[in-house]
C-alpha cells in the first residue's frame, strides 16, 4: 500500500501491514471449497480491520496493490472506496485445459464434483476482480484463464528478471560440495526449482536422468531445489517426493547430485556452467527459473505446455519436449550434448528475448507508470473504470 506524504509534500511511502492469516473456524468444514473460502474471507477481514485503523488515524492511501488469490483484496474498496486498487492476477482456476487433472499420476479427476470444487476456488478471486480498477497478469496464457469480461482491464506484464546480474559467463565455474570444480565445457545437465515436486515435472526429469546415466558415462546431472511442496498434492507428514521417487527410479548417485536450495550467486553459477538446462511444468504459473536460465544463455529444454509456449519457440530460443516422456527428454538432452556448437544460437536468442521482453528494470518502470496513471485518474475526477483508459503494454 502506498500512502501519501504525511505533510502534503514530498514523496509518499510504502506501508507494510502484518495480519494473522490463520482462521480458527476455516478448517471446521468438511467441504474443502467452503473451508478455503472461509479462510480467504478471514484474510480479507483482517486486512480490512487494519486498513480501518489507518483510516481512523487519518491516513489515506494513494493506491493499493494486492494479489487477488488469497482474499486480501476483498474489502479494500469498502474501507477506501476512492483508492485505486491494482490487482495481481496470477491464476484463475480451470477444470479444463490447465493444471487440474493434467498429470493423472499425481492428480485425479473423479467426476463432476471435483470440477465444481475447482470452480469454487475462484469465489473470493471473482469478488476481488469486480472491485479492482486495473490488473496485472505475468503471461498471456495466465491472463487468458480469467473471465473474458475482466481481461480487458488486465495487462500482461511479467515482473522480469535482473539481466545485469544473470549473465552468460564462459569462464564460470561451480564448486560441488565434495570440492570438485566444474566448468562449462563438461557434460553438465541442470534442473532447478523451488521444490522438487510433480507440478514442476521432477518425477519426469528424474526418470530422464536415470536414462542419461545409462547412456552417457561422462554426464553429470545437478538438481537444485528443496524438499517441500509448493503446489503439488501434499504427502503424509515427513515424506518427500524425492524420497518416494528414488524408491522406484534407479540413478547413479555419484552423477546425479542434489544440491538443495542455493544462494542466488551460486544459483547463477550453476546456470552459467550448464550445458543443458531442463525446465518442466504442468499448465500452471510460470517459474522465474525459466527466465533465469534463458538470461544466462543456457540451452533450455522445456515442456511443451501452455505457459512455456509463451516464451519458448521450439528451435529458435529453446527446445520443447513432451512433458510425459522421459525418454524423449533424454533424447533431446543427448542431441544437444552431442552437438553443442549447433545449439549456441538458441541460448543467445533466449537471452535476447528476455532482455527485450522480460527485463526487470523495464517491468518496474511500467509498474510505476501504471500506478501513477491510476493515482492521477483518481485525483482528476474520481472516475469510474469506464472513464479510465490505459495504453496496453506489450
Amino acid at each position: 500500500m502506498i500512502l501519501p506524504p504525511p505533510t502534503g509534500g514530498g514523496k509518499g511511502h510504502n506501508l507494510c501491514l502484518l495480519y494473522q492469516s490463520h482462521c480458527p473456524t476455516a478448517h471446521q468444514s468438511s467441504d474443502p471449497a467452503i473451508a478455503r473460502y472461509a479462510a480467504e474471507v478471514h484474510n480479507g477481514r483482517e486486512v480490512a480491520r487494519r486498513l480501518q485503523a489507518l483510516k481512523q488515524r487519518g491516513l489515506i492511501p494513494d493506491i493499493a496493490v494486492a494479489h487477488l488469490g488469497w482474499g486480501e483484496a476483498l474489502y479494500v474498496k469498502d474501507v477506501f472506496p476512492d483508492c485505486p486498487l491494482l490487482g495481481y492476477c496470477e491464476y484463475y482456476y480451470q477444470a479444463q485445459g490447465a493444471d487440474f487433472g493434467f498429470d493423472r499420476e499425481f492428480s485425479t479427476r473423479n467426476g463432476p464434483e471435483d470440477e465444481w470444487r475447482v470452480r469454487s476456488q475462484n469465489a473470493s478471486l471473482l469478488l476481488s476482480l469486480s472491485a479492482m480498477d486495473y490488473g496485472i497478469s505475468p503471461t498471456p496464457w495466465q491472463r487468458s484463464l480469467f473471465p473474458p469480461e475482466y481481461q480487458g482491464k488486465i495487462e500482461v506484464l511479467h515482473e522480469g528478471v535482473d539481466t545485469d546480474r544473470i549473465v552468460p559467463c564462459p569462464s564460470a565455474s561451480f564448486e560441488l560440495p565434495d570440492g570438485r570444480i566444474l566448468h562449462k565445457d563438461q557434460e553438465i545437465v541442470t534442473y532447478s526449482t523451488r521444490n522438487l515436486e510433480p507440478y514442476r515435472g521432477f518425477h519426469q526429469f528424474l526418470r530422464a536422468a536415470a536414462e542419461l546415466c545409462r547412456r552417457r558415462p561422462d554426464c553429470l546431472i545437478l538438481i537444485a531445489g528443496g524438499d517441500g511442496v509448493s503446489y503439488s498434492p501434499r504427502l503424509p507428514r515427513g515424506q518427500t517426493y524425492r524420497e518416494r521417487l528414488l524408491r522406484d527410479v534407479e540413478i547413479d548417485q555419484n552423477r546425479v547430485l542434489f544440491l538443495g536450495t542455493l544462494p542466488f550467486a551460486r544459483y547463477v553459477q550453476l546456470l552459467q556452467v550448464s550445458a543443458v538446462h531442463v525446465y518442466l511444468t504442468v499448465p500452471f504459473v510460470l517459474s522465474w527459473s525459466l527466465l533465469d536460465a534463458m538470461a544466462a544463455e543456457a540451452i533450455v529444454i522445456a515442456s511443451n505446455t501452455a505457459p512455456v509456449r509463451d516464451l519458448i519457440v521450439d528451435g529458435y530460443n529453446g527446445l520443447l519436449v513432451d512433458f510425459f516422456s522421459p525418454r524423449k527428454i533424454a533424447d533431446r538432452i543427448g542431441t544437444v550434448l552431442d552437438h553443442p556448437e549447433r545449439f549456441i544460437p538458441l541460448g543467445r536468442a533466449a537471452r535476447q528475448h528476455v532482455i527485450e521482453h522480460y527485463q526487470a528494470r523495464t517491468s518496474v518502470a511500467r509498474y510505476e507508470r501504471i500506478m501513477q496513471d491510476l493515482v492521477q485518474s483518481r485525483r482528476i475526477a474520481r472516475p469510474e473504470y469506464s472513464d479510465f483508459s490505459m495504453t496496453s503494454h506489450g
